[in-house]
């Protein structure tokens, strides 16, 4: 019995090995994939910055668009009135059409004059959208070579995790179901920690002492000693 128990506790302190850089090397990926979400972050605002840029773009042109086709049908009518001028028979007739070829000169001028400050405007945003255009395919280009080179170096990283995982479950077949159970739960409610040596009475998982008599017990190995402020699994560590 008692040699199936230091069995279990070599064979626990393997499972925490392993348990060790299952959680160390998940951090790291962990890590790499908030890098990659931060840049891609970066992207995407550079990039709505872009799509906000051509929205006030199309706004600019439609604004354009729209004077030109107000000047034309302005026009239009100053011709049409014109037309009507060399066949009018009164004087008064005369009079409302001059008026009225007088009102539209002057409503075609203040089209101009708006169309002249959309002309700007377009010209400002045309601007805008090239150098954004630039600035966000250089940014891109930038961002997916930095984070091809982020995934290039966590590639080991990931084939080791894979390594590890499978050692672990090996590990954990030559274990009771129950104690094996017992090792998650602990190591969940210590960061990955289930199982921590004892170095003169001190547990090296949360650096307080242990009554004497534990520390016997965890020295003999004839049982699995939890520590009494921590909870993790405790074996003795022999530093002479």
């Amino acid at each position: 019995m008692n040699d199936i128990l230091k069995q279990d506790i070599v064979t626990l302190v393997k499972l925490q090995e392993a348990e060790t850089e299952i959680v160390r090397l998940q951090a790291v990926l962990e890590k790499v994939k908030k890098e990659k979400t931060k840049l891609e972050s970066r992207l995407n605002q550079f990039k709505n910055a872009l799509v906000q840029n051509k929205e006030e773009l199309k706004k600019a042109q439609t604004a354009c668009r729209d004077s030109e086709s107000e000047i034309q049908i302005v026009d239009d009518r100053i011709i049409k009135s014109n037309e009507n001028l060399r066949m009018v028979k009164t004087n008064k007739e005369y009079q409302v059409l001059l008026r009225e070829v007088d009102d539209n000169k002057k409503r075609k001028d203040a089209f101009e004059t708006e169309l002249l400050d959309f002309m700007d405007e377009r010209e400002r945003s045309e601007s805008i959208v090239k150098e954004s255009e630039k600035e966000y395919s250089l940014l891109a280009e930038q961002i997916l070579a930095q984070q091809a080179e982020i995934e290039k170096k966590c590639t080991d990283d990931k084939e080791l995790l894979e390594e590890y995982l499978v050692r672990q479950k090996d590990i954990g077949k030559s274990l009771n179901p129950s104690l094996m159970e017992r090792f998650r739960k602990i190591s969940k409610m210590n960061n990955g920690l289930a199982v921590t040596g004892v170095d003169n009475a001190v547990c090296l998982g949360c650096f307080m002492n242990i009554p004497p008599q534990l520390f016997i017990e965890v020295q003999r190995g004839s049982s699995l000693i939890s520590c009494p402020q921590c909870s993790r699994i405790l074996y003795h560590v022999n530093t002479d």
